[in-house]
């Protein structure tokens, strides 16, 4: 695939990724210093109610068909007509592409129904946790918020040095994102009384063998997904037992 101009553009994804979040107290998440409040503008004006509902209508449209993908690329015009506002307005509300990309992070951050609840894991028998771990994170990366970061990912792989300084709000947004996932895992994870040293090894193993798989199933071909499964939860209980 060719370099991919996102500046003006919502690009469409073979794949998609996104990271494992829990519940968590606002006071928790990270602060989004890289946005302007989400009740002003980019500009710093204070929205009015019509505001909140454009900016909002904008968001779950742009995620929406960053999450469905397609054979072409989604232009940002093409956002803005599907959410019926000019690309004029959503320059208001969130200035340049990168106040879109970040925002739409920020906005996939905030619903609650992409985080999975971890605090039973503590009474399951470790077979279980294990399991049970896998199939949150799973469900996390079928929503469409984490298949609309996947996609944002996607076409900004590329030296991370040229993203910070092309699009620093996103990056700085996709940097808390991970944030969060990171810490979702480590209190998960936390929950599990195995011996520490083996425990870090799995807590560095499981998420990239769950995001394999997952991508494996998307791509189809020959892999039998909840077999694959089946023997990561086994390997790693008889690793950790």
């Amino acid at each position: 695939m060719g370099q991919v101009d996102i500046s003006t553009t919502f690009a469409t994804p073979t794949q998609a990724g996104g990271p494992l979040l829990e519940a968590v107290p606002e006071s928790r998440v990270p602060p989004a210093a890289y946005l302007p409040p989400a009740t002003r503008s980019a500009k710093g004006t204070r929205l009015n109610r019509r505001g909140l509902a454009t900016r909002g209508r904008i968001l779950d449209v742009a995620v929406e068909l960053l999450a469905a993908g397609g054979p072409d690329a989604v232009s940002a015009n093409l956002i803005a007509r599907a959410a019926g506002v000019t690309w004029g307005t959503i320059q208001h509300q969130f200035g340049e592409a990168d106040g879109v990309w970040a925002a739409v992070i920020e906005h996939v951050s905030a619903r609650p129904d992409l985080y999975p609840a971890t605090a039973r894991l503590a009474l399951l028998p470790l077979g279980t946790c294990l399991e049970t771990i896998i199939e949150e994170f799973w469900r996390s990366l079928d929503s469409p918020g984490a298949q609309a970061v996947g996609t944002l990912r996607l076409f900004l792989r590329r030296d991370q040095a040229e993203v910070e300084r092309d699009y620093p709000r996103t990056a700085a947004a996709l940097a808390a994102w991970d944030t969060r996932w990171a810490e979702a895992w480590d209190r998960a994870f936390e929950r599990l009384h195995v011996p520490r040293d083996r425990l870090a090894k799995a807590r560095s193993l499981l998420p990239c063998a769950v995001r394999g798989l997952h991508d494996a199933g998307d791509l189809g071909g020959c892999v039998d997904i909840p077999a694959g499964r089946a023997g990561l939860v086994e390997a790693l209980t008889l690793y950790l037992s």
